[in-house]
């Protein structure tokens, strides 16, 4: 049978075609185990250190199985990692996604092409698409998921909840129609109360959703909405709900089959979000107790068998601060981050979902579930954390090196060193998922793999990530969707360092400065010139950070260093491998884990320290009793002019020359990675020249337009 499979150049949204060989029929042996099954000689049961991209282990599950696999692409992804691994490979378009992985006809072609029985969509667009379930139908072809009704049912948000109704399911109060327009919206609104969320109906991912808290913003979530929608998802309709203020946002896994058996496989914790969508998930939450975990699970099933659910699938709940829970919606894929439900039952989602499609029964009872251990995600971004939380990044990855050699760790990803990050996609470069039998030993091993996790060429989301992981809010479970905006009110501004850890950066980079000029003296082993021996020598450095000027002294003793900052001494030792992306180090009897990002010879060394990089510089005394003399760069006076925060292409200009604009006021609009983004004026003033039509494709730091 083939399978069908979206992913993206950084995350799955593409499709992949796998083909099921009729050797699945006569050599397939199924025996009850433990926490799985064997097939083929395979165990299912799940192993947390297996390091693969959901597509790739699609593909390594189906060849396992007697499954033979052909990958569809966009032509921007011909080098990507699943086409390199299937059998066969088929480009159905170029990289715009509606000319690719959204072109029905050319996939099609690619199954009739290919022979494919059978697709698997993963988690992308056409994964909840009726119309293409249909079709596969229509030409005797398996789709990996649930039917059409489910799909259709569910894939809608209006008819979900009148389904959910009937089913006996807790909902969100509001407007259970579609919503005409953005004066009809308003209406809703008042007599719903604010604050409202305003939602794509076909939507998801948070694409298509708006908070409003007002008349203005529920016109201005209106407009954005229905555009995201109609690019995101062809169908521009909307919805109004109340907007549960400060909930948690958690969810149940189901899996069904087609035998009318449904399971749940506990929840997911996934409140740590910006803009609606998810940065860190875990399992189990914290926060339900055994009885509100049966409640959310046994309405998760109550729904799954209304709509006669047959595959895994997702039951989204909001929660609030006395365990009341509310439907928000239903998956009817594979989730992003359903490894970490893999990790506490031992299941393999993918492999059942392949069984489920064959017509076998469920193995598992609800009684046969466990949650043993503890798993966390943490959804690595190509953004930069620095602006809103996360604004996309682009770039070919320069060097990438996932953190392989921890034990309990796995990082799904699609790209590999070489890869292109693009506007085309979303901008996921992987998702890092760590396992350990209680919460505090999963936490402390995501610190360790998010440090040992080496990616150049593209911003990354890795500092926010870090700091989110070790905060008191979120290690004490004190969470909710709000986490964010309340823990960094004035956004995210990178690790904030303690008296401690400064001297830790400082005598580190002092340290790195000495260990490059002893290596500079040498060449293939030999000492260029004569120097006094290594093993007694003492420096004095000026080194700066955040225009700060600190005098060090250094002494070295082989591979150690000690180092005296304003009569403190910090003790640093390694093997100081400069060729190296990671500096395993000891510093005053600590491991810690760091990445040297920049060194010139001028003396300036960027360091990635407890996630965040961090800007120094290292002087000899003579060199910075002269930079005083150097000339300061001024800064750009950025209140006159306005470039663009991100990669992305033009939506719409709304000035023109000659223009009055008020503060605030709507100046274009971005989409960048199928998310659209307002760009307003700083100050009242009049438009001097608008250099953007649109149409045009922009990059970062573009200039857009200037004002008088």
């Amino acid at each position: 049978m083939f399978l069908q499979w979206q992913r993206s150049s950084s995350v799955t949204v593409g499709l992949l075609v796998l083909v099921w060989t009729p050797l699945f029929h006569s050599h397939v042996c199924f025996s009850k185990q433990r926490c799985g099954v064997i097939i083929c000689r395979y165990s299912t049961v799940y192993d947390p250190t297996e390091k693969v991209s959901l597509f790739i282990r699609v593909i390594k599950t189906c060849k396992k199985m007697g499954i033979k696999t052909v990958a569809v692409h966009s032509d921007v992804d011909s080098s990507a990692v699943h086409v390199k691994m299937a059998d066969e490979a088929v480009c159905v378009g170029p990289a715009p996604t509606n000319k690719s992985y959204l072109n029905m006809d050319a996939i099609m072609n690619a199954i009739k092409q290919t022979g494919a029985q059978a697709v698997h969509p993963g988690y992308g667009f056409l994964s909840e698409n009726k119309q293409f379930a249909k079709r596969l139908a229509a030409e005797g072809v398996s789709f990996i998921g649930p039917d059409t009704h489910a799909i259709q049912a569910m894939g809608d948000k209006i008819e979900s909840k009148l389904i959910a109704k009937a089913a006996k399911v807790n909902t969100i109060p509001g407007f259970d129609g579609v919503v005409k327009d953005a004066e009809e919206a308003v209406k809703i609104a008042g007599e719903i109360g604010y604050p409202v969320m305003i939602k794509a109906s076909a939507g998801g991912g948070g694409k298509g959703m708006r908070i409003a808290w007002n008349d203005e913003e529920t016109r201005e979530g209106f407009r954005f909405s229905s555009q995201e929608a109609a690019s995101s998802f062809g169908d521009d309709r909307l919805l109004i709900e109340k907007f549960i203020d400060n909930p948690r946002h958690i969810e149940i896994q189901v899996l069904a089959d087609k035998h009318g058996n449904a399971l749940w496989l506990n929840e997911r914790e996934c409140s740590i979000q910006r803009r609606n969508q998810k940065v860190v998930e875990e399992a189990p939450s914290t926060f339900l107790d055994p009885d509100t975990r049966r409640a959310m699970g046994e309405q998760a099933v109550s729904l799954a068998k209304a709509v006669k659910y047959s595959s895994a699938g997702t039951v989204e709940f909001l929660v609030d601060s006395k365990k009341n829970f509310y439907f928000l919606e239903m998956n009817t894929r594979l989730q992003v981050e359903h490894p970490i439900t893999e990790c506490i039952t031992g299941l393999d989602l993918v492999q059942q979902m392949i069984r489920i499609a064959m017509g076998y029964k469920l193995q598992h009872k609800q009684s046969d579930i466990p949650i043993n251990g503890w798993a966390i995600e943490s959804r690595v971004y190509a953004e930069d954390p620095y602006k809103s939380f996360g604004l996309p990044s682009i770039g070919r990855l320069s060097q990438y090196q996932e953190p392989l050699d921890l034990r309990n760790v796995r990082v799904d990803s699609g790209i590999e060193e070489g890869s292109d990050i693009s506007i085309y996609y979303d901008p996921m470069i992987s998702k890092l998922v760590t396992y350990g039998k209680t919460r505090e030993e999963a936490l402390k091993k995501m610190e360790e793999a998010l440090d040992n996790y080496v990616i150049r060429g593209v911003t990354h989301n890795i500092p926010l990530l870090r700091e989110i992981i070790v905060h008191p809010r979120f290690v004490s479970g004190d969470i909710s969707t709000k986490f964010l905006p309340e823990v960094y009110p004035d956004g995210f501004k990178g690790h904030m360092l303690t008296a401690g850890e400064r001297r830790e950066l400082l005598a580190t980079a002092a340290a790195l400065y000495v260990a490059a000029q002893l290596r500079s003296q040498k060449f293939l082993g030999d000492l260029r010139v004569s120097v006094v021996p290594a093993e007694s020598r003492q420096w004095e450095l000026c080194v700066e950070l955040d225009k700060g000027v600190h005098m060090l002294g250094v002494s070295r003793s082989g591979n150690n260093y000690t180092v005296e900052i304003d009569g403190e001494k910090v003790e640093v030792s390694g093997e100081w491998n400069l060729a190296s992306a990671l500096l395993p180090l000891t510093i005053n009897g600590k491991h810690r884990t760091l990445q040297c990002l920049l060194r010139t010879a001028a003396g300036e060394i960027t360091l990635q320290y407890l996630g965040t990089s961090f800007k120094l510089r290292v002087l000899s005394k003579l060199a910075a009793s002269l930079s005083k003399h150097m000339p300061e760069k001024v800064p750009e006076d950025t209140s006159s002019i306005l470039r663009s925060p991100m990669p992305g292409s033009v939506v719409a200009v709304s000035v023109k020359p000659g223009d009055n604009v008020a503060e605030g006021q709507e100046i274009c609009v971005i989409e960048a990675m199928k998310m659209q983004n307002s760009m307003t004026a700083a100050k009242a003033a009049k438009v001097k020249s608008v250099h953007c039509k649109a149409g045009d494709t922009v990059g970062e730091g573009d200039l857009l337009v200037e004002l008088e």
